[in-house]
This record gives C-alpha cells, sequence and structure tokens, in this order.
C-alpha cells in the first residue's frame, strides 16, 4: 500500500515514541512532529479508521500490525539513507534531515539498488583492508 508522506510520517513517529515511551499519546506526537492537537488528533483518527492504529481505552496509542510494517519499513529506509549519506561525507544532521525527505519518495526498486550498491562498495573496500 502507498500511503501519504504525512502517514507514513506519523507512523513512523509513533514507532519511534513507542521506542522510547512505550505508551503513546496523542500529545506525544503533538509535540514530536510540532503540530497542534486538533491536527494531530484528525489524523489519529483517520489512521485509525484505516487500520493501521488502536487506541486503547486510556487513549493510548498503538500500531496495528498493518501501521506496524509500513512504520519500520518507513524507519528502515530513513536510517539507512542517512547512513549511506554520512558514509558518503555529508554532515549527520544533514543525513538525516534529508533522509526524512527522500524516504517517502524514493522508489523500491532504487533504494534497493542504492543500498545494494552502498553494502557492496563498504565491503569489498573492508575486504581491501584486509588483504
Amino acid at each position: 500500500m502507498n500511503l501519504q508522506e504525512s502517514a507514513e510520517m506519523y507512523l513512523e513517529t509513533i514507532l519511534i515514541l513507542e521506542k522510547k515511551n512505550r505508551n503513546v499519546r496523542a500529545i506525544d506526537i503533538a509535540r514530536q512532529m510540532q503540530f497542534s492537537r486538533p491536527t494531530i488528533s484528525q489524523q489519529i483518527k483517520r489512521l485509525a479508521a484505516d487500520g493501521y492504529l488502536e487506541l486503547d481505552d486510556n487513549k493510548h496509542i498503538s500500531l496495528t500490525p498493518k501501521g506496524r510494517q509500513i512504520a519500520e519499513e518507513t524507519y528502515s529506509r530513513h536510517n539507512s539513507l542517512a547512513e549511506i549519506f554520512i558514509w558518503m561525507g555529508v554532515s549527520e544532521q544533514t543525513a538525516f534531515e534529508d533522509a526524512c525527505r527522500i524516504e517517502h519518495y524514493i522508489s523500491a526498486e532504487t533504494f534497493d539498488c542504492l543500498r545494494r550498491h552502498y553494502e557492496n562498495t563498504r565491503n569489498n573496500a573492508n575486504a581491501s583492508d584486509l588483504g
């Protein structure tokens, strides 16, 4: 499923907050994303209605398996792109900022090719260092 960038950002943010806090609330997402509570509430309702999130009686937000899969894929793309950019010489801050923008638009084909090229080049460089 191809979600809009904003939906992927919400799911990824919830995943990151879960890793830090365990229990995620709308206010946590609002603070992290620097959006208003009404904006967050609207998007949470939409993502819950689409089956990506669940809310419990205490208004804690959790990812459904479908939502978690998208969040983890987005988070993984983000970290992989940042790692590649840093390896290329981009500063860490810029690498993570650029990765955040690119992760939503890069095709699976291009990402896979870029990742494979990076890993092959890095592995070949490591092998030549040993030899």
